[in-house]
């Protein structure tokens, strides 16, 4: 694959468009996934998307293939969402209180049946400075004190940013939880007793 990578990598660095357009089809479906860890709107996502591939490009002759291709994008995308996150930090967390209020819980009928999927539905509903530091910590593997540094802000803050995500993140599990018993108990009030 990485070979296949290279052919690309090789004919985009001569301004092949062709290989431009096919290395931005390969990796764009994985990388907006990414994108979209650390923001919280689709939109978001898209436009940290296209800013990460313009950097791809721009810096592909910095790439040396001693390493994955897919992880140095990866890794062009995680700095592009952080710098991202950085010019939109003063945004009020409204998005994530509205995502939080419209998440379903109808699909999870047996609380120890949540899925990943769910999950990463309450992770996108974190306000804005939890979600960056979940993340990056959870998810990236980042110490406290590279999420400090890429993020300006205090090792004391990452630690409790992860704390407050922590706790948000159980406190709407529990919710959640409670929902669906609740939901259970009224549809089993409603059968209909057996005729016998």
């Amino acid at each position: 694959m990485q070979t296949d990578y290279q052919t690309l990598i090789e004919g985009s660095l001569k301004g092949d468009r062709a290989a431009q357009h096919e290395l931005y089809r390969r990796l764009s479906p994985r990388m907006f996934a990414v994108c979209l860890q650390y923001t919280n709107t689709r939109e978001a996502a898209e436009d940290c998307l296209q800013e990460g591939f313009i950097k791809v490009f721009n810096k592909l002759g910095d790439f040396r293939f001693d390493g994955a291709f897919e992880g140095w994008v990866r890794r062009v995308m995680v700095n592009t969402a952080i710098e991202y996150y950085r010019r939109n930090k003063w945004q009020s967390h409204a998005t994530s209180i509205d995502q939080a209020a419209s998440i379903s819980t109808d699909n999870h009928h047996d609380p120890g049946e949540m899925n990943a999927q769910y999950l990463m539905q309450l992770v996108q509903t974190l306000p804005p400075q939890y979600k960056m530091v979940f993340v990056l910590f959870a998810i990236e593997g980042y110490s406290h004190e590279e999420i400090a540094q890429q993020l300006n802000i205090a090792v004391g803050t990452s630690k409790s940013n992860l704390a407050r995500a922590r706790k948000w993140l159980q406190d709407k599990l529990d919710k959640s939880e409670s929902t669906i018993e609740q939901t259970d108990m009224a549809t089993a009030q409603f059968k209909p007793s057996s005729l016998s």
